[in-house]
């Protein structure tokens, strides 16, 4: 009896690292799909940088005659961290519009009834999109000396880090969405009108410090400033930046006068991400 109850216990074992194996292959293929896709859409790749370009150079400049500069750092550079992740947001977010079109073109349903578990499918997804928008918004940062700013070795690996945390939280959002719309039209008008305003109160574009006390309040409440906070605050650490400059150019969130360390940042993206993964599990359960 004792033989006969181990061998059963070891077959379940098995059974489980199969599918656990199997699960894993699947997010693999999901993962490699978007990458497929994205590497074959040059298009896709000009675009996701022409309008964090733009925001770079053009308000850089435009804004930066207006505000001038505070012991020689300008707002070029204080605006570069923001524009990064710009690109990462953007570009990760958007990559769950292949969700719609899936569902448009019929894959989505296959994908859905395939034995497969629906957590499978969205960690795919989101490995997928989260590395195409770390990529994208790696790619921003050649342009960095263009702007005055300096980047190291250790600089640059801990920017990709919090890209791809970013990254990870945004296409988890997009995903869930995308598995709540129906049409591509729908998805990028919703996305349109839910991630411009995520941007530009997100401190990306401005200094979060000497805000109106409700614009202030509405920035705390945005998940997306506790992304762009320590990405900020990684590369401004490697500028020579004086005092002053410090002060005008405020990187992290201050709450009540305290200044949130960079970790605190990051489990609030973490939790965001974590809860976006749940729903956008949830999301698919429950297309039809």
């Amino acid at each position: 009896m004792t033989a006969i109850t181990q061998s059963t216990a070891h077959r379940e074992v098995a059974a489980r690292d199969t599918r656990f194996s199997d699960e894993l292959r699947v997010a693999g293929m999901v993962w490699e799909r978007e990458l497929i896709r994205y590497t074959r859409n040059r298009t896709r790749i000009v675009s996701g940088l022409t309008q964090p370009v733009l925001f770079l150079f053009v308000l850089g400049y435009g804004m930066g005659s207006l505000v001038g500069s505070t012991g020689g750092f300008n707002f070029r550079q204080f605006v570069f961290p923001g524009v990064v992740a710009m690109s990462v947001v953007m570009t990760a977010i958007f990559s769950a519009i292949s969700i719609v079109w899936d569902r448009e073109f019929g894959f989505l349903r296959e994908m859905l009834v395939a034995p497969v578990s629906r957590t499978a499918l969205v960690l795919g997804k989101t490995a997928g999109g989260a590395s195409v928008a770390a990529v994208q918004g790696t790619i921003m940062l050649a342009l960095a000396p263009l702007v005055g700013v300096h980047l190291t070795p250790l600089l640059i690996v801990e920017v990709i880090a919090l890209e791809l945390l970013m990254a990870v939280a945004m296409t988890t959002f997009g995903v869930f969405v995308a598995s709540r719309i129906q049409k591509m039209e729908a998805f990028q008008v919703v996305m349109q009108m839910i991630l411009m305003p995520m941007l530009f109160l997100s401190g990306a574009l401005f200094p979060l410090s000497g805000l109106p006390r409700w614009l202030m309040v509405i920035t705390r409440l945005n998940p997306l400033t506790y992304a762009v906070a320590p990405l900020r605050q990684v590369i401004f650490a490697a500028q020579n930046m004086s005092p002053a400059a410090q002060a005008r150019f405020a990187a992290g969130v201050t709450i009540n006068g305290y200044v949130l360390p960079i970790w605190i940042d990051m489990v609030i993206v973490t939790a965001f991400a974590l809860v976006f993964f749940t729903l956008a599990i949830w999301g698919l359960s429950r297309t039809e």
